[in-house]
């Protein structure tokens, strides 16, 4: 039999905060995971969580940009300690090798992507 929610007060319209919405929408995303499952499981309504989809990836699809790539030969002396990348960035480049900090380094390109 299935459950059903009676809203008493005078709001007849669920909230939900931002928090519940990301993680509800990330469930959704999760692979193998469907979305009339995921809702039915949370009590949302398919419809509403596919439009809470289409808006994370909206917002996403915002903070996301996409910068040209050239793949140059490395010097032979760069083979020796794993390789290394140089990531131009209009007039800054950074140059790294293989033993960088990730963290570190998203530090720095967000930065400079500001």
């Amino acid at each position: 039999m299935a459950t059903v929610t009676v809203l008493t007060s005078a709001e007849r319209r669920r909230r939900w905060s931002s928090t519940e919405k990301a993680r509800i929408v990330g469930e959704s995303l999760l692979p193998g995971a469907g979305v009339t499952a995921v809702a039915r499981r949370h009590d949302v309504h398919p419809n509403l969580l596919h439009q809470w989809r289409r808006q994370a990836k909206r917002e996403i699809g915002d903070a996301l940009r996409f910068v040209p790539v050239a793949v140059a030969p490395a010097p032979q002396a760069g083979l020796a300690n794993g390789g290394s990348i140089e990531i131009e960035l209009g007039s800054v480049r950074v140059r790294v090798d293989a033993a960088v900090d990730e963290a570190a380094l998203g530090r720095v390109l967000r930065a400079l992507g500001r």
